[in-house]
């Protein structure tokens, strides 16, 4: 079966005070977006890259294609307003009976040890996501900021990127959040767990696959980066 990687990087990155994308920004150089496409390119187990990018800045990102000698990009498509149009947009494009992983961009380390661990596990399941423990103590608070729960750490996760799914299986989730006119979900496995269409399996993530949204993110990035080169 075929293992498609989306890479969504259609976001306008407004939290990270440059006047591109933060997909676009430089960072041990290369841009961030070039760091996620290289992550796909270079792993045995990913046979295509659909890239979904933000349609204003689609010259950029047609830019770094061509400086790049990337073979297994199929598909450049101009993304939608939100992440989980943009998804659908992805998810669409890819082929019938194949394996589709969802990246963000803006996750520029995935490791290829995530990568091969959400290929392995779609042998057996249907939806995978990408996961961390939590290291700090999680509150639920109500809309007057008062404690209302603390659930237990050791049932808490940080999700990451890749989430991995049967094709079939998250274009029939994105199908009914679209006739869904009370669904809003930040990632495609709320969806999944939203109309509970397949059990979500969880393979371990990295600190290093950390989400870029502000410029103290790439600093996190290069002290562990320094770290893992001076420990070999």
């Amino acid at each position: 079966m075929k293992n498609i990687a989306v890479v969504l990087a259609s976001g306008t990155g407004e939290r990270f005070g440059e006047n591109i994308p933060k997909q676009f920004y430089k960072f041990e150089g290369k841009t961030i977006l070039e760091h996620s496409l290289d992550a796909f390119e270079q792993n045995k187990n990913i046979d295509e890259i659909i890239l979904v990018t933000n349609p204003q800045f689609r010259d950029l990102a047609e830019d770094i294609l061509k400086n790049n000698d990337y073979k297994k990009i199929s598909k450049v498509l101009n993304g939608g307003k939100t992440r989980v149009e943009s998804s659908y947009i992805g998810t669409s494009a890819a082929d019938n009976n194949s394996n589709v992983l969802i990246h963000d961009a803006v996750r520029a380390f995935v490791t290829q040890k995530i990568i091969n661990d959400n290929v392995e596990a779609l042998k057996k399941y249907q939806a995978v996501g990408t996961a961390i423990d939590t290291v700090d103590t999680i509150i639920q608070v109500d809309e007057d900021n008062i404690i209302t729960n603390i659930p237990q750490r050791k049932s808490l996760k940080r999700v990451q990127t890749p989430q991995s799914f049967r094709v079939e299986l998250i274009q029939k989730a994105h199908k009914l959040a679209m006739e869904d006119k009370n669904v809003s979900f930040t990632d495609d496995c709320g969806l999944i767990l939203k109309y509970n269409l397949a059990p979500i399996h969880i393979v371990e993530g990295d600190e290093i696959n950390v989400k870029i949204t502000q410029k103290d993110d790439l600093e996190v990035i290069k002290n562990i980066l320094a770290k893992r080169n001076k420990n070999g």
